[in-house]
């Protein structure tokens, strides 16, 4: 399994953006569809953004549709999600997490479908 670090997290006003970014080790990321989810207090974890390991086909919840955008750098084996026009909403603790992939160009958006998870990086949005 492939070892990921989340960073990037912190507090920010309404309107703001973030960058977060899942370092990952023990094996190259490049084996991997990647994806997001995020899990605010007293709710379930929900999917965020997803990218295949090609990069190609990035997907989206609705509700971050416009504002989130996730990529990859496989040389650098991180994968990233900027956020723009944070919303209070958008407050949780943010996960990345991997799934080991044969093809290159599909995308998971359940949170089972995945084997390797970050220990997570906590966004706060003031309003």
């Amino acid at each position: 399994q492939v070892q990921l670090v989340e960073s990037g997290g912190g507090l920010v006003q309404a309107g703001g953006s973030l960058r977060l970014s899942c370092a990952a080790s023990g094996r190259t990321l490049s084996s991997y569809a990647m994806g997001w989810f995020r899990q605010a207090p007293g709710k379930e974890r929900e999917f965020v953004a997803a990218i295949s390991r090609s990069g190609v086909n990035p997907t989206y919840a609705d509700s971050v549709k416009g504002r989130f955008t996730i990529s990859r750098d496989n040389a650098k084996n991180t994968v990233y999600l900027q956020m723009n026009s944070l919303k209070f909403e958008d407050t949780a603790v943010y996960y990345c997490a991997g799934k080991f992939d044969l093809s290159s160009v599909t995308i998971a958006i359940r949170g089972s479908e995945y084997d390797s998870w970050g220990q997570g990086t906590q966004v706060t949005v003031s309003s």
